[in-house]
């Protein structure tokens, strides 16, 4: 009979030959099987990416002030007709732009320069968002007017270059593109701060395939970008007196990016305690532009890159569609301003493209001479978009023949600009609605 307490000599074996079995397993053996060379490859890839943006990082912390428009002379503004419709929309702004300046053009307080050589054939040439000699002109300016430009896809007949703005906003550091939409007959004002430099537009070109089964894209938000824009919105919103700033994030299903950009928001908002501070995110967000019991409450609203790329365009729909909102894209040293559309090479090539709606563009114009200083010249041309495109409407745009060219619709222009009962007469419609 066996001792209580005591372990016989078969159970100990049994138990130590268990113990070295156990030992004998690796517990990282999982972690230490070879990645296959397509991860690795992608891991690089990824390294090579982080490096770069911590540079840019530290780049944005470096940043000089602001440029003082008042102390330059003359102001260089450059042309850039980009393609498609582009040149015939830009040359339109650029002759009206220019007899609204006439006087600055013979102090030479202001000078204009036609930039040639961003069309989609040149830059696929040279295989380049921007051509060299391009990028040395527009430096040499201090604010460039732009039209539309061709952004190749996957299964056109183009390499996949960079879409040119996403490549000039980087390469001049226009941070800010700021977009106002306003419907004074349904209550809307609003003004959009979107951050343009970051975000899964900075990062478009370099997602890897990792295996033809798996190809990843890549998100990047600093703390330092945000920040830039998120004060930027806050400041026009405090100089015009307005209580209220939205920021439109996805910030509980994308909680790292997101959710950097909303918490910087919201230490931003500290310092400005008498803004009303809010956040909504994009999916509601977008139902509430077309909600018309809560719409008119929104006023500024910031926003991330692709949120706000999208939430603009839907935004300049109730304006009257894309082709009537135009883009500030603005940066401490230069500033570009254009339209929101894309190039349409659809009527070039149907032969349509002398019927392309300038206002746009002519819009991008405005918010040009704003920046500048000649505040009231701009207010003058927005006075003159919203008579003819929102009241009177004498003249309709198609994009056909069965409406009028650009040429008229910016002749027509002209003519309201040069009414010296423009302001009286759209105080007057203001009233009736």
């Amino acid at each position: 009979m066996k001792k209580k307490g005591k372990i016989s000599k078969k159970t100990a074996k049994k138990k130590v030959i268990k113990k070295k079995a156990v030992k004998k397993v690796p517990k990282t053996k999982k972690l230490t099987t070879q990645r296959p060379a397509s991860i690795i490859k992608a891991m690089e890839h990824f390294g090579r990416i982080l490096d770069k943006q911590l540079v840019r990082v530290q780049m944005i912390k470096k940043e000089h002030d602001w440029i003082d428009y008042a102390k330059i002379k003359p102001i260089i503004v450059g042309i850039l007709g980009g393609d498609g419709i582009g040149p015939y929309i830009t040359a339109e702004a650029q002759r009206l732009l220019e007899h609204l300046l006439k006087n600055e053009l013979v102090q030479k307080k202001i000078e204009f320069r036609v930039i040639e050589g961003l069309t989609i054939e040149h830059r696929a040439e040279v295989r380049k968002a921007i051509p060299d000699e391009v990028l040395v002109e527009i430096k040499k300016c201090h604010v460039t007017l732009k039209g539309p430009t061709t952004t190749p896809k996957k299964g056109d007949p183009w390499p996949n270059i960079e879409s040119a703005n996403v490549a000039i906003r980087k390469e001049l550091d226009l941070f800010a593109n700021v977009r106002p939409v306003r419907v004074p007959a349904l209550g809307i004002d609003w003004m959009f701060f979107r951050e343009n430099t970051e975000d899964v537009y900075a990062l478009g070109p370099d997602g890897v395939e990792v295996t033809p089964d798996l190809a990843i894209d890549f998100k990047m938000i600093t703390k330092p970008g945000s920040d830039r824009i998120i004060r930027l919105a806050f400041e026009y919103a405090r100089k015009n007196k307005i209580n209220r700033i939205t920021a439109v994030t996805k910030a509980n299903v994308v909680k790292t990016t997101d959710g950097l950009f909303l918490k910087t928001f919201y230490e931003i908002a500290k310092e400005y305690p008498n803004i009303n501070a809010d956040d909504w995110f994009i999916d509601i967000m977008t139902a509430k532009l077309v909600d018309t019991k809560r719409r008119t409450e929104f006023k500024v609203m910031v926003l991330p890159n692709l949120y706000g790329d999208i939430l603009t365009d839907e935004a300049a729909e109730l304006q009257g569609g894309v082709g009537t909102a135009g883009s500030a894209n603005i940066g401490k040293r230069y500033s570009m301003f254009e339209a929101i559309h894309g190039s349409a090479p659809r009527m070039v090539q149907e032969g349509r493209a002398q019927y392309a709606d300038p206002c746009s563009v002519i819009k991008g114009g405005a918010l040009l001479l704003n920046h500048i200083g000649y505040q009231e010249t701009g207010k003058k041309l927005e006075m003159a978009l919203d008579i003819c495109g929102q009241y009177e409407k004498k003249l309709i745009m198609t994009g056909r023949s069965t409406g009028v060219t650009g040429r008229e619709y910016c002749d027509y222009l002209f003519s309201t600009i040069s009414d010296p009962n423009l302001e009286k007469r759209w105080l007057d419609y203001q009233k009736q609605n």
